[in-house]
Formats: structure tokens, sequence, C-alpha cells
């Protein structure tokens, strides 16, 4: 069964990070401007690195484009 949690995200930072949990929620922020899916495809990139899976295991269900996102994170069987 996938997971799924939420982020928030920040776009135009000064460098691209994951801030730390608050709320149940993860706090993110990416260099990216969020203009034609590129702070979303940025994203999914930081979070492949944080966690060491894949991009294609990342899937943005809900906030395509807003900052409050819901990532489903697939498993593999």
């Amino acid at each position: 069964m996938p997971q799924e949690f939420w982020v928030k995200v920040t776009p135009r930072a000064s460098k691209d990070e994951v801030v730390g949990w608050a709320d149940q929620v993860l706090k993110a922020r990416v260099r990216a401007v969020p203009e034609g899916g590129r702070a979303n495809e940025a994203l999914v990139e930081l979070l492949s690195d944080y966690c060491g899976l894949p991009k294609s295991a990342f899937t943005i269900v809900r906030g395509h484009t807003a900052r409050l996102k819901r990532i489903r994170v697939a498993r593999r069987t």
C-alpha cells in the first residue's frame, strides 16, 4: 500500500532543501519558479535525493498548483 504525506513547498528559495517536519507537514524549499511545473519537478527530485528512492516512486496527488501538496510514495514489492 502506498504511503502519503503533505509537503509545504516554498519556491524561489536560495537553495533546495528539506527543512523538517511541523504539524505533520514536511517543509521543503526549492530554487525553481512555480511556472510550467518546474517547482513540482524540483520537489520530486529533492524528495528522491532526500529519501534515496527513484523519482518515479513519488507522485503529486493533490496541490499541483498550490504550495501545500499531497505526495504519494509507491513501495516496491
